[in-house]
């Protein structure tokens, strides 16, 4: 419906901006990428098989009222006995908005369905950086995050507010 100076309104109040639980992605970034290579080029050469240590940790920190900074990092080392092939480290962030959600709400909302959301083009940022270090790109499998979350959240201190990191590059 129109009112007569133009606007648009709705009967119903969640169009209006008003009303339940609201959740979603504002925005996407690479916070840190780091790729390292300290054999090369001889681990191009190595003979057997590369073992994989993938390693997976998410924090977040609120920003404002309605505001979270959600960070997934990822730490993916290849060794074999002849040594370390590569190390990948990929810290992903997203700005997450919640406005009328309960503290588990926003707890399973921040570290079970926002690393769901990101995870596809943390895999392709992933495979691109290990596939232009030199080596076959590496394609993780899907995580199941909600089975993660329930079973970090056994942890009394799960989900604590981070404090505010100092850059230094």
């Amino acid at each position: 419906m129109a009112d007569t100076d133009g606007t648009v309104t709705s009967q119903n109040p969640g169009l209006n901006g008003s009303g339940g639980p609201q959740a979603g992605m504002i925005s996407q970034y690479i916070k840190d990428l780091s790729v390292e290579n300290p054999n090369a080029p001889d681990s191009y050469q190595w003979p057997g098989q590369l073992n994989f240590d993938v390693q997976f940790r998410a924090e977040s920190r609120q920003l404002n009222d309605e505001v979270h900074e959600m960070l997934c990092t990822y730490t993916i080392a290849a060794k074999c006995e002849q040594g370390t092939a590569y190390l990948v480290e990929l810290a992903y962030g997203a700005l997450v908005g919640l406005r009328g959600l309960d503290e588990e709400q926003t707890r399973r909302f921040l570290f079970a369905e926002t690393p769901r959301l990101v995870f596809p083009t943390i895999r392709l940022i992933l495979g691109n950086a290990i596939r232009d270090a030199g080596f076959p790109p590496l394609v993780l499998e899907p995580i199941d995050f909600n089975a993660l979350y329930e079973q970090q959240a056994q942890d009394p201190n799960f989900g604590a507010p981070v404090p505010p990191a100092e850059g230094n590059a």
